[in-house]
């Protein structure tokens, strides 16, 4: 019966479009309209944090204490307060540009780090089993046995805060993700057929790292990063929240939420629209990481070019594989 059951779900269904897996990724992209939406998202976000600072000019610390507190949705003022001002006058679509790139610019190197890091010591590790492969492990669980939240609290707490550090503690508290995941892959492709041909026309060990596995556990690395890149926009805003992170005169989406929790009963939109951008980024994020894991995977990319009716019928029903 199990058998059956995986047959059915790893076997495209009746009508399935023909080579799918020769479309490229774009077009499939496009045939998902939340991905896609989630796509954008993320790319508004990214080419925002680019340029948004030199559109937006000084507007983000200019001062008027005449304007303070304005309520969004008015344009009476210019454009830039269309969602309103802060307790000095500042706009708050500026403020919210500027902290965009703060944030972007410590969720991706925070990110770019530790994959890189963490992957090329996994695959090393995995590659070479024995005791480099232990060794590894093991420094990996030390890590992991930290709270990496905590952690970080400690070591911004010992140290200045500044997104440096911030960068330098998240990456390192995230390295064991990649480790153990490119550990993983790594052990299960060394004994395959294509790695022990090149092993046996004297190929070195590097070179096959880095031609025959890096290629096949990329795609997951990928996956793993884009969700690692929303754990760490929620962990630079939580200790921005709790005062350890970014620090005035810069500006941070979580340091916004923070300012502005205090008057949440007389100017919400200080903490709702900061926290809006947010939620926004995370979720879009992770939509496509869950788009992309399937997007690379073979044995499921064929899913991605049904029409949505016949994707839930491609996935049989609790009752039917119990008959």
């Amino acid at each position: 019966m199990s058998a059956t059951l995986e047959s059915r779900t790893e076997t495209p269904v009746e009508g399935e479009p023909a080579r799918t897996s020769a479309l490229p990724l774009w077009r499939l992209l496009l045939r998902d309209r939340v991905a896609t939406a989630a796509a954008v998202v993320l790319a508004l976000v990214l080419l925002t944090a680019a340029i948004g600072p030199m559109l937006v000019g000084d507007a983000a610390n200019r001062i008027d204490l005449a304007r303070g507190r304005q309520a969004p949705f008015s344009l009476e003022s210019g454009w830039l307060d269309v969602l309103g001002t802060d307790l000095l006058g500042r706009s708050l679509l500026a403020r919210l540009v500027v902290a965009a790139r703060t944030t972007i610019l410590v969720a991706v190197p925070a990110v770019l780090v530790a994959a890189v890091i963490g992957s090329a010591i996994g695959m090393w590790a995995g590659y070479h089993r024995g005791r480099r492969e232990t060794i590894a492990m093991r420094v990996a669980d030390v890590i992991l046995s930290f709270p990496s939240l905590l952690l970080a609290v400690v070591v911004l707490y010992v140290f200045s805060p500044s997104a440096a550090n911030i960068v330098l503690v998240l990456a390192i508290t995230r390295i064991p993700i990649y480790l153990r995941t490119a550990r993983a892959e790594a052990a299960e492709l060394q004994s395959r057929t294509f790695v022990d041909a090149a092993r046996t026309f004297g190929t070195p060990s590097g070179a096959i790292i880095r031609r025959h596995v890096l290629p096949v556990i990329l795609p997951t690395l990928l996956t793993v990063a884009t969700l690692e890149f929303c754990f760490v926009i929620l962990a630079e805003s939580s200790l921005s929240f709790l005062g350890i992170g970014i620090q005035p005169p810069d500006v941070s989406w979580g340091l916004m939420v923070s300012q502005g929790r205090a008057y949440l009963q007389t100017a919400w939109w200080l903490s709702f629209f900061p926290g809006l951008a947010i939620v926004l980024t995370t979720v879009s994020a992770s939509i496509l990481a869950a788009w992309v894991r399937l997007a690379t995977d073979p044995a499921q990319r064929w899913r991605l070019a049904l029409p949505r009716s016949a994707r839930r019928r491609s996935v049989p029903q609790i009752k039917e594989s119990t008959t």
